[in-house]
């Protein structure tokens, strides 16, 4: 029997005065108890009760470990009671990563609004690019874009992050519009290097077919944001998420091409830890995200 449970018996067989009330009101055998504080006594050197037909009584040695046993026991007790209050409720802190551009443009405002209604929510909010290990980083949760590898980790379904091709009206000026994929070749392209790493952009018709271009242009990078800012500069066309084009677009500093063939777009997964005993701060967090990433939310501000 471990230390804390022993110590559990020893109070209350003291405050009962009886082997066989403490075990009733444990739930376990007066066997069990007699035994745990013969094995205390036995690893403590000292006896710590007095046995009669009468009852029980503690020792002076059993009085001063009485006392310091009550103290240890409630301070489990409160642990236990703080750690499953926090599986229970959305409370505590929650600690959430994301990529810079999504964490800046869609996760900061909806974190915001989230934590007008959970007021007793504290939130560690963290960008970055390179690839956050949950486990290590005390990660609570993680939004990543694109299909998961397989891995150890809890992950729930978020929705989708479609992407567009744009262009800013002076660029069109200057070289013209492009009628479809195959045109590219002649366009200046801005290449995101964290997606389309191998300079190729694929779309897929209205009939069907895909179509993998190959681009070049005066600018690769693996920042959104200056792609979109050499975008709207005029220095050739752009594949960005509509996330990051939206504003941009309703402001005409980006016009939308090639509509007809569409881009593919990416799944997007919360991932946490563990799928196992997912604490209720996350899973709450998690629905409340899903039903934000939904119908159309890319055309929407945060």
């Amino acid at each position: 029997m471990d230390k804390v449970a022993g110590m559990q018996i020893f109070v209350r067989v003291v405050e009962t005065g009886s082997f066989s009330k403490a075990a009733a009101a444990l739930g376990t055998t007066q066997p069990t108890a007699t035994k745990a504080v013969a094995e205390a006594e036995g690893r403590l050197g000292v006896r710590l009760l007095h046995r009669s037909t009468r009852g029980v009584t503690p020792t002076e040695a059993g009085s001063l470990y009485y006392e310091r046993c009550k103290l240890i026991t409630r301070d489990v007790e409160e642990a236990e009671n703080i750690a499953a209050l926090l599986q229970k409720a959305a409370t505590g802190t929650l600690r959430i990563s994301a990529s810079v551009a999504f964490g800046r443009r869609v996760m900061a405002p909806l974190v915001l609004r989230y934590m007008r209604e959970q007021p007793m929510l504290q939130v560690d909010l963290s960008f970055d690019d390179r690839y956050v290990n949950l486990v290590e980083q005390g990660v609570d949760l993680a939004v990543r874009m694109g299909r998961l590898a397989d891995s150890t980790l809890g992950a729930s379904y978020l929705g989708t992050n479609p992407w567009m091709l744009g262009a800013a009206p002076a660029y069109l000026s200057r070289r013209g519009r492009p009628r479809s994929p195959g045109e590219l070749a002649a366009h200046d392209c801005l290449i995101y290097s964290s997606v389309q790493g191998d300079a190729r952009w694929l779309f897929h018709g209205a009939s069907g077919e895909d179509e993998s271009v190959p681009v070049k242009g005066p600018l690769r990078s693996n920042n959104l944001s200056a792609v979109l800012a050499a975008c709207e500069a005029g220095f050739g066309l752009a594949v960005l998420p509509w996330y990051v084009a939206r504003d941009s677009v309703a402001a005409g500093r980006v016009v939308p091409l090639l509509e007809g063939h569409a881009l593919p777009s990416q799944e997007m997964h919360a991932v946490f830890p563990s799928p196992k005993l997912v604490p209720q701060k996350v899973k709450s967090f998690i629905a409340w995200l899903q039903a934000q990433l939904q119908d159309g939310w890319w055309q929407r501000a945060p």
